[in-house]
């Protein structure tokens, strides 16, 4: 069985161009999963929800 992922990108994004990043939160893995806009298809980088927090925190202090 596969699961639909519901793809977003952040509110910061323009529509303007191609270049952003997409977030997914799967619930079967679970993990918070990331991919290239561009490239719906391509590669996936999959993050605990652990280290995601971390670095959602580290981002938002530079």
């Amino acid at each position: 069985m596969t699961t639909e992922l519901d793809w977003f990108k952040s509110s910061y994004s323009s529509n303007d161009g191609p270049d952003c990043v997409e977030v997914a939160i799967s619930t079967a893995q679970p993990a918070i999963l990331l991919r290239d806009s561009k490239n719906k298809d391509g590669a996936r980088l999959a993050f605990t929800g652990g280290a995601w927090s971390e670095f959602v925190e580290f981002a938002a202090r530079r």
